[in-house]
């Protein structure tokens, strides 16, 4: 395994290295991206450089820092050549299913990083200050890659020069909501001609009547979460056509409602449902059963402020799902698919966003995804460009080798016993400080070391299997 391992890693790091632009950064990058597949505790540039050059930390930490900070090789170069080396090991196991919107959040104790601000943290379940960052997956059943990131940029932030100055925002960077940054990315994904999926994401981006619309203008199939208090229109209704014109002024356009002719709450129509208009469904197998709760789809038209508009909205899917042991609905999802799809597939077509949550949670907790300790706009985006490279090896690894029983120790490489961390004091290291997590799936295991095996993940190789190779 070590050898092969070896050779496959290397083999797949020269195939990236010509998104770099310049051949001095095949180096740093090689070393790196190893750094980042390593049983550390924390994988920012100074520790990666103990690691992976114990005999010359002070000039790969240099090294290694110009690399991840200053260096203007191109994220989308990268990220575009991670995708071109790791999309045909997922499309063996099937063609792409989805395409999966998400944002993940990094807390932070300062007000100087980049894009920092106090705003809602999906890694703390509640507003804190913290970076956050949009990002786009491709995923079947076997796999899952991230193809696009980019940093949320508050709107205190945008408008600030002086403070864009010095974290070196782009000047073509611009405030935009996270679904603008989302559409960006998915028209992008679409010029670059990636095989198309549905597009999945929450009810912060599906509540975003221009982001479906968005979609609906590229031609994209999609199921988006939406908030239980969504209003639209059923059994066949829709507003009223705009009044007869007068014979003066303008003629009138707009749609009308009337007392007696009003949509309905999305949860409303779910409690009026009979006990007959739900179904069980199965969509996956887990790790302690089939994945089974109950759900229902009724076609209905958006009512969003549809008395604005002068055309009603398209007919669309409502997929409402109440497990057994709750007493109201809990999630609700939009979907334009046609409307002779069953349930079973729209079912298991929503619930294939599960993927991000495995993503975030590797990225995370493996690939130190929230470890970078620079603030700039350049360096952000470096480390996270390079986490998803390691990520992508692991990724095809994992579909090269089923899983195996039993773990498999390994060693790291010697760190000099005079490297001492910035901010270290001569006595010994405190103890670990936990990690957050950015989703429930992660909090069931926030106490799980970082060197821990990953067999509880619902497919693939151990993570110390694929990368024993790195400390032999």
């Amino acid at each position: 395994m070590g050898k092969t391992a070896s050779k496959r890693f290397g083999a797949y790091v020269d195939g990236l290295t010509a998104a770099l632009g310049h051949a001095d950064r095949d180096a740093p990058f090689r070393h790196y991206t190893t750094g980042l597949l390593l049983p550390l505790e924390r994988k920012s540039v100074e520790p990666i450089a103990a690691r992976v050059d114990p005999g010359r930390v002070g000039a790969a930490h240099q090294s290694l820092h110009h690399f991840v900070a200053k260096a203007t090789w191109s994220d989308q170069a990268l990220l575009s050549a991670v995708r071109g080396a790791v999309l045909p090991s997922i499309e063996r196991h099937g063609q792409i299913e989805a395409w999966i919107v998400d944002d993940t959040g990094f807390p932070k104790k300062g007000k100087h990083s980049v894009g920092v601000a106090r705003q809602y943290c999906g890694q703390l379940g509640k507003q804190d200050n913290c970076q956050v960052a949009v990002s786009l997956s491709v995923a079947n059943e076997a796999a899952s890659l991230p193809i696009d990131y980019r940093l949320y940029l508050p709107k205190d932030w945008a408008g600030d020069p002086a403070r864009r100055a010095k974290a070196g925002v782009p000047d073509e960077i611009t405030f935009q909501t996270k679904p603008s940054i989302a559409l960006d990315q998915i028209r992008k994904a679409v010029a670059d001609g990636i095989p198309p999926g549905v597009v999945l994401a929450d009810a912060g981006y599906g509540a975003d009547m221009k982001f479906q619309t968005g979609l609906l203008e590229l031609g994209l199939d999609y199921i988006v979460g939406i908030q239980p208090n969504s209003s639209v229109w059923t059994d066949g209704k829709a507003p009223k056509p705009a009044k007869p014109w007068s014979g003066q002024g303008r003629p009138p356009t707009r749609l009308q409602r009337s007392e007696d002719h009003q949509p309905v709450l999305a949860k409303d129509l779910a409690l009026s449902l009979p006990a007959s208009a739900w179904q069980d469904v199965t969509w996956r197998a887990g790790t302690k059963g089939d994945l089974v709760s109950r759900f229902t789809a009724q076609r209905i038209r958006p009512a969003h402020r549809d008395y604005e508009r002068e055309e009603p909205w398209p007919e669309l899917w409502l997929l409402i799902e109440r497990p057994e042991d709750e007493d109201e609905p809990t999630k609700f999802w939009f979907a334009n698919l046609p409307a002779d799809t069953s349930i079973d597939h729209l079912v298991r077509q929503a619930k294939l966003r599960w993927r991000i949550e495995r993503d975030y949670l590797e990225l995370k907790q493996e690939l130190g995804l929230g470890h970078y300790e620079g603030r700039g706009w350049r360096g952000f985006h470096h480390h996270a460009s390079l986490c998803i490279a390691a990520y992508g090896f692991l990724v095809a690894e994992r579909l090269m080798f089923p899983p195996k029983g039993g773990s498999t120790r390994f060693r790291l490489p010697v760190r000099p016993k005079t490297f001492k961390p910035r901010g270290s004091t001569h006595q010994a290291r405190t103890s670990r400080r936990p990690i957050h997590r950015h989703n429930a799936l992660a909090h069931r295991h926030r106490t799980r070391p970082a060197t821990a095996p990953m067999s509880m993940l619902p497919t693939g190789c151990r993570y110390k299997d694929a990368m024993q190779f790195m400390t032999q």
